[in-house]
């Protein structure tokens, strides 16, 4: 049997994945492969760097200083930047440096666990799932997120946020040979859609529809065999707006991560998975 840890995107809302680590860590699962997306991807690369300490590195790294500053640029500062480069508002460069200086190791060889992450290619419309090579430049390609960060540039191929091709990436997990998928979502798989009323969200509402339809189908296509547990929240119904993007809210992080961590550990209490 083959547990994979899948973790998907969600920006801000990644912080609920924190809480569920930790409930699993506390039950005594372990990964013994891990997959992740976006928001995912960070969180899922230091889970495969450090399984044991994986936790509390990020309970620290989110509710320390190193999330928010990788996204403190002021208003007026994120203005002059979509001004001058005409496609995003924010740097990658802060988030590269917070990774390659809080991940204890740098290229996917020297993981204790396998691990890999996907990104959305330009040149190619398809997903490509990174799997080797330094760990820095395939984890920001995967959580590239379009106008919020640059495209990231990998041996002359272009790549935007892993969300836009397999935002909850079962059958990935599936396909490398998981028989017990732990699913660590964001809280937006079951919450009802409404139509956009602000230009804004009509972006982010046919997003939605897209990773959830590419969900659902994964789901409904495993094959017999295939246990999974898709860990709660904890949180109510949230809409899909601007909120996910808000590193900087740390009231928010906290109480994701409380709530996440509470409600998945009732869940695994009384799940008694195998």
């Amino acid at each position: 049997m083959t547990t994979a840890f899948v973790l998907g995107g969600g920006g801000l809302l990644g912080a609920h994945e924190v809480g569920m680590l930790r409930a699993l860590s506390e039950a005594g699962i372990k990964p013994d492969v891990v997959v992740g997306t976006s928001i995912g991807a960070i969180n899922g690369v230091f889970v495969a760097a450090d399984p044991a300490g994986s936790a509390s590195r990020l309970d620290d790294l989110w509710q320390g200083d190193a999330m928010r500053l990788a996204f403190a640029e002021t208003v007026f500062g994120r203005a002059v930047r979509l001004a001058r480069s005409g496609t995003h508002l924010h740097s990658i460069e802060p988030l590269g440096q917070m990774l390659a200086e809080k991940l204890p190791v740098a290229d996917f060889a020297e993981l204790k666990l396998p691990f890999q992450c996907v990104a959305a290619s330009i040149e190619r419309a398809s997903a490509v799932w990174f799997k080797s090579g330094p760990l820095v430049p395939a984890v920001l390609a995967s959580c590239a997120v379009p106008g919020l960060l640059p495209p990231v540039e990998i041996d002359g191929q272009h790549y935007f946020d892993g969300g836009l091709v397999d935002s909850i990436p079962v059958g990935h997990a599936v396909a490398l040979g998981a028989s017990t998928l732990y699913v660590l979502q964001v809280g937006r798989i079951e919450t009802p859609l409404t139509a956009p009323k602000r230009p804004w969200e009509v972006g982010l509402i046919a997003f939605e529809i897209a990773r959830r339809h590419r969900f659902h189908e994964e789901m409904s296509a495993l094959p017999a065999g295939i246990t999974v547990h898709v860990l709660p929240t904890g949180s109510g119904r949230r809409p899909a707006d601007l909120s996910q993007l808000r590193y900087r809210d740390k009231a928010m992080v906290q109480e994701s991560i409380e709530r996440a961590y509470r409600a998945s550990a009732r869940y695994l209490a009384s799940a008694q998975p195998t």
